[in-house]
């Protein structure tokens, strides 16, 4: 393998390479690569973000994460069809992106939660067919971030731009890196492959129904960052109960550690660097391979922007409540979708019986 191609691989990968080095020079080789890749990795998302933020505003410089985002996965993830079809399906994804959570802002709450569910549904059938490849984290968690940091006005025309651009370019890389894959399947596949007494099924409606639900519910109570909530719920909805308790209880004790080390490095650090303790929560995430420590470095980032509006108690408090309640709701929804689902296949058994 060479350095380039260890460079591509991820945490979990480099991971496994430094754990089965046999000496201590073929350990540090790997451990060296390690640091390059997160100082590169780093250093690039640093700079294409203040780009984004350079030419279209500080408003939108969440558009440049979500960007990003679509960038480093879909330069190797695809959707399962062909590529072609593909392309198109991603352009309609930022367009949704760009149009409906802006629309759902605009509407009352439980409005806006239609709008939302109809958006995602598009978002998740065609662009989360295998739920494995995690591409929830990227089109649903874009679409999260672009609706809880909505802006209008000529912030708004910019963010339109901005979007279209990522756009272009999303699908540019995308295309030129799949498109001499070959494919078996294409849209029509995927819409046939729809079976509410599938496990892909049913998963794909619980993200669809609860992810909205709990966004209406955090607007309802004026709960502000709902998006928090929603985020969480994201995450922690998979297609197997087992995983999915995993992933409720590392986020909620993730996230119970994070506010902990976030407010003991805000109280020890001076306040002219409290902006770079995100930075450092990236870097935390960079060596991050487990969804737990993850979860305790991803809040770092989303505390250093809140607690400039909310100060450090308002913003500590709204994070550990939003993902509480986010991911005990999408548990027990999920419980209850799955019981729900399972009396109604024993009643159809009962009635084709008869």
């Amino acid at each position: 393998m060479t350095f380039y191609q260890e460079l591509q691989l991820n945490q979990a990968g480099s991971k496994n390479l430094l754990k089965n080095s046999e000496t201590v020079k073929e350990k540090s080789y790997h451990i060296l690569v390690y640091l390059v890749k997160i100082a590169v990795t780093m250093a690039f998302c640093f700079l294409f973000v203040t780009i984004f933020s350079i030419l279209f505003g500080n408003e939108n410089s969440i558009v440049g994460v979500v960007v990003l985002l679509c960038l480093m996965v879909f330069r190797n993830a695809d959707l399962g069809i062909h590529t072609g079809q593909s392309t198109m399906l991603l352009a309609l994804f930022f367009v949704i992106m760009t149009v409906c959570p802006h629309l759902a802002n605009q509407f009352s709450p439980v409005l806006g939660m239609l709008l939302n569910i109809a958006a995602l549904a598009v978002l998740i059938l065609f662009g989360c067919h295998n739920p494995f490849m995690f591409n929830q984290s990227t089109l649903v968690l874009g679409y999260l971030l672009l609706y809880g940091y909505d802006v209008t006005g000529k912030s708004y025309q910019m963010r339109l731009v901005g979007m279209a651009f990522g756009a272009a370019l999303t699908c540019f890389v995308f295309y030129r890196n799949h498109k001499n894959r070959t494919y078996k399947r294409n849209l029509k596949d995927l819409i046939q492959e729809f079976d509410i007494t599938s496990s892909r099924t049913k998963w794909q409606i619980c993200q669809i129904l609860c992810v909205p639900i709990v966004l209406c519910i955090a607007e309802l109570c004026n709960m502000p960052r709902a998006m928090w909530a929603g985020i969480a719920a994201m995450s922690a909805i998979l297609p197997f109960m087992e995983d999915m308790h995993y992933r409720v209880r590392k986020r909620i004790v993730g996230n119970i550690a994070g506010v902990i080390c976030f407010t003991v490095l805000y109280f020890l650090l001076p306040s002219s660097i409290y902006a770079y303790i995100g930075i450092l929560g990236g870097i935390g995430v960079g060596f991050s391979a487990q969804y737990g420590w993850q979860a305790v470095f991803n809040t770092f980032g989303a505390l250093a922007i809140a607690v400039e509006t909310y100060g450090l108690q308002g913003a500590v408090s709204l994070r550990v409540i939003q993902n509480v309640f986010g991911v005990v709701f999408a548990l027990a929804f999920c419980v209850i979708f799955y019981w729900f689902m399972s009396k109604k296949k024993e009643s159809d058994v009962t009635v084709h019986a008869e």
